[in-house]
């Protein structure tokens, strides 16, 4: 795929990394379609001009998009944030709710033919009952789903599947015909209940084939049972733990404490998890301009409200790309994203940086007593090293230099970066190397470098007491612990069972510490204080983490959400390509 048609196959990629260029192309596009067939579509919407779109009547709903290849006719109506897949087809009468997926090389064929023996069938009258999709559905790739047909909501359409009968709402089906696999909600089978005959194929995250009756069955059991209960609480309530913390006229972390930067972005993450979506508090485009308007124009940085180069500083001062102007580059870029847009700015603390102060920056780090700290500049480096690229078109130059620098002083004894100490043990160096390996290797797509040392590392300090006691731990350090593991075990199975169990045990506690219309506290102990008190923050990391246990388990799907943030499990751009 060439550059010039990165969003014509990859569209999802449009809103967070189209340049103005790029816009005002699919502006005349689109002006060209609405010219041509009427097109009536909301502000939002991306149609590749690769896409064969000849509709009598076409309506979008914002962040729908209609990738390249695609072959749209007749009648459709489009709720919000559907997908139209690369080489999908949708003919006839075709209604899809809000939040549908259509994996490529899908057809939906809202027609059909008459089969009379009188004439030839090409010759036979054109019927159209229509084909009707609720919300929140997900169809794999290579699916058919016939004229008539009525799929409900929630449902999930197995991968290679012909959908010739309604499906329920909350239904997996999978299979030609489609047949029901289970309900959503339900658990997949455990070890001594009846499984499929053969394994069954249903969609994956890209549309492509994946397997239920094979090994990931019956990971959970039980424990799928208290997800699932876990997800469609937070779900309901998720509401009320948002209007918990906005004053009014902004958000804080909970009740009574300062307003920060951070908390509209943990907002934003939320929202899109549990409710698919904004925040339903202050409307969309106050939190877009709440969150751009934040940026430093010189630096590309954000600082914290009232700190030097915020809106409401006078100093005339400039935020520095440390502590929680670092860290805003993530949160507040990834909140931007989720909400269909960008920095203002190319984050110019990072660009400006030449390749030998880059080095030397690396090198002036405290690596022996503060790995942690030093492993969050280069997330945050990293990060703005992402957004540059993705979102500017700047080069990439730095991201050759920081990873050079990485692997040549990756510690080949234990495969991070920085050393243990007798106070704190392992705890910077794995604290480090989730905060580093997150932004570099993990948002590039890349691999790391002595996956099997790591793992003996991440395990050693998953055994320490002082951070994993009966009457210890906090979101950071169990988010830590899985990032790793979770990342790691893409390269190798290396001492799975212990990690599977690490897990398991973390997953469940972590499940019981939703509190009413408040939801989870950054510390996993009971008691008073900012750390044990539920909000934004703990909620967001709280979701994120239990995803990742959930995952590494093989059993995330039973949650019916998936990170698209700060803590999103895709990398956010595939270096080089």
């Amino acid at each position: 795929m060439t550059e010039q048609h990165k969003f014509d196959f990859c569209p999802w990629m449009y809103w967070g990394q189209a340049t103005d260029e790029d816009r005002s192309a699919q502006e005349a596009h689109l002006a060209e379609v609405r010219d041509r067939i009427g097109l009536d579509a909301a502000g939002k919407v991306f149609i590749s001009p690769l896409a064969a779109v000849y509709t009598d009547r076409l309506r979008m709903g914002d962040f729908c998009y209609i990738a390249a290849h695609a072959y749209v006719t007749d009648d459709v109506f489009m709720g919000r944030d559907c997908t139209v897949n690369p080489y999908a087809v949708v003919r006839g009468k075709v209604e899809l709710g809000d939040a549908v997926r259509i994996g490529a090389h899908t057809s939906l064929l809202g027609f059909n033919h008459g089969t009379a023996p009188d004439r030839q069938v090409f010759r036979q009258p054109i019927t159209s009952q229509g084909i009707r999709i609720g919300d929140d559905v997900w169809i794999g790739s290579n699916v058919v789903v016939l004229d008539g047909v009525t799929i409900g909501d929630h449902a999930v359409i197995g991968a290679g599947s012909v959908v010739t009968k309604d499906v329920p709402v909350w239904a997996m089906v999978a299979g030609n015909p489609a047949r029901p696999l289970r309900d959503r909600r339900t658990p997949r089978s455990t070890a001594g209940e009846a499984r499929p005959a053969h394994d069954e194929v249903l969609p994956t995250e890209d549309g492509v084939l994946s397997t239920v009756g094979g090994p990931r069955a019956g990971a959970g059991g039980d424990l799928e049972a208290r997800l699932a209960e876990f997800a469609g609480r937070a779900r309901e309530q998720a509401g009320q733990v948002l209007a918990r913390c906005w004053t009014g006229e902004r958000y804080v972390d909970r009740p009574g404490a300062e307003p920060t930067v951070r908390a509209w972005a943990d907002a934003v993450e939320i929202a899109d998890l549990l409710l698919g979506g904004p925040p339903p508090t202050p409307a969309r485009e106050e939190i877009i301009a709440f969150l751009r308007d934040r940026q430093d124009p010189i630096t590309g940085l954000v600082p914290e409200i009232g700190a030097p180069g915020s809106p409401e500083a006078a100093d005339g001062g400039r935020p520095e790309l440390e502590g929680i102007s670092a860290y805003h580059i993530l949160s507040v870029g990834y909140a931007l994203d989720l909400l269909g847009t960008r920095f203002q700015h190319p984050i110019r603390a990072v660009s400006d940086l030449a390749p030998k102060d880059l080095i030397a920056m690396l090198d002036g780090l405290d690596w022996a007593r503060g790995a942690w700290t030093s492993g969050s500049v280069v997330d945050a480096f990293g990060t703005g090293l992402y957004r540059n690229i993705a979102d500017f078109g700047l080069s990439g130059e730095n991201l050759e230099t920081l990873y050079g620098w990485l692997l040549t002083r990756v510690r080949p004894t234990h495969g991070m970066w920085g050393e243990p100490d007798s106070k704190s043990g392992w705890l910077m160096v794995v604290n480090g190397f989730y905060r580093l390996t997150r932004g570099t290797f993990a948002q590039f797509g890349l691999p790391l470098p002595y996956p099997e040392l790591a793992v003996d590392t991440v395990l050693t300090q998953a055994r320490d007491p002082r951070y994993f006691g009966p009457d210890t731990g906090n979101a950071c350090n169990v988010l830590d612990v899985i990032h790793p593991l979770w990342l790691l075990g893409r390269q190798t199975r290396h001492r799975r069972a212990e990690g599977e169990a690490w897990a398991r045990e973390h997953l469940e506690r972590a499940l019981g510490g939703w509190q009413a219309e408040a939801g989870l506290s950054f510390a996993l102990t009971v008691g008073s204080g900012a750390t044990r008190t539920p909000g934004l923050q703990g909620t967001e990391m709280w979701l994120a983490i239990i995803w990742l246990l959930a995952d590494y388990l093989g059993i995330s799907d039973t949650l019916g959400y998936r990170p698209r943030g700060v803590h999103r499990p895709e990398p956010a751009l595939h270096y080089p390509g």
